[in-house]
């Protein structure tokens, strides 16, 4: 998901340096809308993932 953040980002950027105005805030808030839910899952995966027990 991170990934596709990523490539939003930078069709934002290139459109933006084209002069497409609307396609480049179109794919500004995209990516970041997958920015936070990729941030959201993550924290998500780190409190409820699998814990290993060390004192086998």
């Amino acid at each position: 998901m991170l990934r596709y953040a990523v490539i939003f980002l930078i069709i934002a950027l290139v459109a933006g340096f084209l002069g497409f105005g609307g396609i480049s805030g179109t794919s500004n808030e995209i990516a970041r809308i997958l920015f936070f839910v990729f941030l959201v899952l993550f924290v998500i995966s780190l409190l409820t993932g699998r814990r290993t027990n060390l004192f086998k």
